[in-house]
């Protein structure tokens, strides 16, 4: 009788219970990184892109456009509006990259845990195949016996 390949009890030994990744990182996360996280999707975001937008376009037009007694940024300098603006892409600038720098560890978190799954499946998927490789060659002796 063939000896097995791969011992069916080592390998459950080897399996171990598949870890959460998404749940280790947002634990790994404080406060501060949560926030900066929330600020990366909602600053990302066409939603945020068409406030901006729609901000920056009733600012200019009713400073361009708007009666001229109550323009308080006025043609063509719109000090005021390049200070605002200047002002919240400092802030924001930083804390995005935060944000994306969380997110990158946390897809490298991701992908090293799908290669540790991928490695396990392909054990598996051979052991099975071995296994069943050798139940054909079983099969096949009692059939040549049976034919006899």
């Amino acid at each position: 009788m063939a000896e097995p390949i791969f011992d069916l009890a080592q390998l459950k030994k080897l399996r171990k219970p598949v870890r959460n990744v998404n749940d280790e990182q947002r634990k790994k996360l404080s406060t501060v990184d949560h926030l900066a996280l929330i600020i990366t999707e909602k600053v990302g975001s066409m939603g945020f892109f068409f406030l901006v937008t729609t901000w920056t376009l009733v600012w200019l037009g009713w400073n361009t456009l708007g009666p001229i007694e109550l323009r308080f940024d006025p043609f063509p300098a719109f000090v005021l509006w390049l200070f605002i603006s200047n002002f919240l892409q400092l802030i924001f600038l930083p804390i995005i990259m935060v944000g994306q720098n969380l997110q990158g560890r946390h897809a490298e978190a991701r992908a090293e845990n799908d290669y540790v799954v991928n490695v396990r499946t392909e054990r598996e998927v051979t052991a099975i195949l071995t296994h069943l490789e050798q139940q054909e060659e079983k099969i096949n002796k009692i059939l040549e016996r049976l034919e006899v």
